[in-house]
């Protein structure tokens, strides 16, 4: 077996969709088949319920009747019966039932390996019953249902043969291009991680120059933290592969996350707190600290003088509210507020340029893949509230 995952994607992506068409056209031939067999079955019916009739009408004695049918003829107490007439026939019960009540009757009757149909009616002063053989009727919905059965083989193997080639022919272009993109990603990682390794070393070297306790120590904080991302994402870019996953302490998580944005913050004159309870999560740290960053991001942007970060925990989820004291989200703007380049109006206090909202989408995205939301809402007493459910996992 191939080695190489472009191959074996191509491979399954085949199998599945030649088994998705075997099923289709098996379920379209079973609802033909059955539909047909009720059809044949049917006619089959009223074709043996008017020879039945036609015999009886045409009766004038037992002994040479149509092919297949036996005749009983009841008249005065005396019963005269087709010669050879197969065992269990005549039916006793039906001439009975007829003479009493001149009602006609139609009954299946079974005699060891064989079934008859028995129709019994009064003509005149005599009640006349004939029997046809079953067994020619149950031979040719027998063929029937193999040339049926033979043609749902036939069609299921070239539905799956088909869907099979149909998949390679669709699929490999596409996987073509996700290599190509994948190519270019792992190229535009290797290329950035070298001025990024570059850029912690010269900050290690700077901070071994400066006091402790200094901005410095923040720089290198963040270039290893940008090395993370950059992982994260070359692991994120191929779906081949599955990003690994740990315990992540959530609230040590956040206490990193609302230190680095301080900065940010005090510079637009905003007050971070931050309120927390002990929670772990099971997830890829990096991604988590993308989401947290991108909503505390957001909080700093708009609004006015403060932004609260509370870390909560109920039952087997935790959930994480960034609220901010700004204008508020426009109520149009909320259903779509997480969709990819969904337009974000700017804080027009602030002077700012145009916003858009794939920062958010990412938050929705990573939040999907831990098993969790992420949601917004205005707070009743103005600002909003931006709030990440993730499953517990202590």
């Amino acid at each position: 077996m191939s080695r190489d995952p472009d191959t074996r994607l191509v491979r399954r992506t085949m199998a599945r969709l030649g088994l998705q068409s075997a099923a289709a056209v098996l379920v379209a031939v079973t609802l033909l088949g059955v539909a047909v067999v009720l059809i044949i079955q049917h006619t089959q019916v009223e074709q043996q319920n008017s020879q039945l009739a036609t015999a009886i009408a045409t009766a004038d004695d037992v002994t040479d009747p149509p092919a297949g049918v036996w005749l009983t003829v009841r008249r005065g107490g005396r019963t005269v019966s087709t010669p050879r007439s197969p065992r269990g026939l005549p039916d006793e019960a039906s001439l009975g039932a007829v003479a009493a009540d001149g009602m006609s009757r139609t009954v299946d009757v079974h005699s060891g390996h064989h079934e008859y149909r028995v129709r019994t009616d009064r003509r005149g002063d005599a009640v006349v019953q004939a029997a046809l053989d079953l067994r020619y009727a149950h031979e040719e919905r027998d063929r029937l249902l193999q040339v049926l059965l033979l043609a749902g083989g036939v069609g299921l193997l070239i539905a799956g043969l088909t869907g099979a080639w149909v998949a390679r022919r669709a699929v490999t272009p596409l996987v073509a291009a996700l290599a190509l993109q994948r190519r270019f990603v792992a190229d535009a990682g290797h290329e950035l991680r070298t001025p990024l390794t570059l850029l912690s070393t010269r900050a290690q070297m700077l901070r071994r120059r400066m006091p402790a306790e200094s901005e410095v120590d923040g720089l290198v904080a963040d270039t290893h933290e940008l090395a993370a991302i950059l992982d994260d994402l070359l692991l994120a870019a191929d779906p081949r592969e599955q990003t690994p996953r740990r315990p992540v302490d959530l609230a040590a998580l956040l206490g990193q996350a609302v230190a680095a944005a301080e900065p940010a913050a005090h510079e637009r004159g905003v007050r971070l707190s931050l309120t927390t309870v002990p929670a772990k999560v099971h997830g890829y740290e990096g991604g988590l600290r993308r989401a947290v960053n991108a909503l505390l991001d957001n909080g700093i942007r708009h609004a006015q003088a403060a932004v609260r970060v509370v870390l909560t925990s109920s039952g087997r989820r935790v959930r994480v509210d960034v609220v901010d004291d700004g204008p508020g989200i426009e109520a149009a703007l909320l259903p779509t507020l997480f969709t990819r380049f969904a337009s974000v109006p700017a804080d027009t206090t602030r002077d700012e340029r145009r916003r858009y909202g794939l920062g958010l989408s990412l938050v929705s995205e990573i939040a999907a893949r831990h098993g969790g939301t992420v949601t917004a809402r205005n707070h009743e007493d103005g600002g909003a509230v931006l709030s990440l459910t993730l499953p517990r996992s202590d």
